[in-house]
């Protein structure tokens, strides 16, 4: 089994999520970044930033994007799309650095730092989920905003998970894979188990296992390990609609905290 986000899945971490609508996540968090700051283009630290799937259209409406993430394949397909991608006049292509949230230390500030598709799960450990709000603090401005995805326990207990298998085409390859997920409620973890499958014609020609374990959260317990990095919990909304209450029926939930 290889580490999270190896090469082989991150080859493949485009096509498996080409339905997942970036832009619109785009425009809730510019939504949200003018309801709590003012709107207009910002300076902005994208923790976890994958594949750049919310840094390159950040970047392409004028933002300063800063990306950071810990996987070298993720990086590349990040910094490849970046050399493809057409900014307007006078706006920076995003930079990429490679990094752990746990201690990242850039040297500067943002106005804002996003940690968006549930970054903040893979802080399994209370000492590892501080350590991480401790770098978002660090690199914020007094008063920044920082926005963030979580799965949300409420729902993760209601609505347990389980088997998925999803099927995706990349030219002449099928790219299979098959979700098997394991729920450790006292722990507040799910052990997502990963296999990819490569298939040219009727043969396997690669094959990749990861097992991701993800944390889920409740609202007081995020409200206080934000208060302990000095960020205060403004807001949290279902996720992707923001118009829901966080509650039983949103597996995912967006949140906006302010530096304090």
């Amino acid at each position: 089994m290889t580490g999270v986000f190896g090469e082989g899945y991150a080859a493949a971490y485009d096509n498996l999520y080409r339905s997942k609508d970036y832009e619109g996540e785009c425009d809730l968090i510019e939504r949200i970044l003018a309801e709590h700051g003012g709107g207009g283009p910002r300076r902005l630290l994208d923790l976890g930033c994958g594949t750049g799937g919310h840094a390159l259209p950040l970047a392409q409406r004028g933002h300063k994007v800063t990306g950071v993430d810990r996987s070298p394949g993720m990086l590349v397909q990040a910094r490849e799309k970046a050399g493809q991608m057409t900014l307007p006049a006078g706006v920076d292509s995003p930079a990429f650095h490679q990094g752990d949230v746990r201690d990242l230390e850039l040297g500067r500030r943002f106005e804002a730092v996003l940690m968006m598709f549930a970054v903040l799960g893979y802080q399994h450990e209370n000492a590892d989920l501080l350590a991480a709000l401790a770098t978002v603090r660090r690199h914020l401005e007094p008063g920044g905003l920082f926005v963030f995805d979580v799965w949300n326990g409420a729902a993760v207990l209601s609505d347990r998970p389980g088997q998925r298998i999803r099927t995706v085409r990349e030219n002449d390859d099928r790219i299979v894979r098959t979700t098997e997920t394991r729920l450790d409620a006292v722990h507040q973890r799910c052990h997502v188990r990963f296999n990819l499958l490569r298939i040219k014609g009727d043969r396997v020609v690669d094959e990749q296992d990861e097992e991701h374990v993800m944390r889920f959260f409740f609202p007081q317990e995020l409200a206080l390990a934000l208060g302990f990095a000095k960020l205060q919990l403004l807001d949290l909304r279902g996720f992707p609609d923001y118009a829901a209450a966080p509650d039983e029926r949103a597996w995912n939930v967006i949140g906006v905290a302010r530096a304090v």
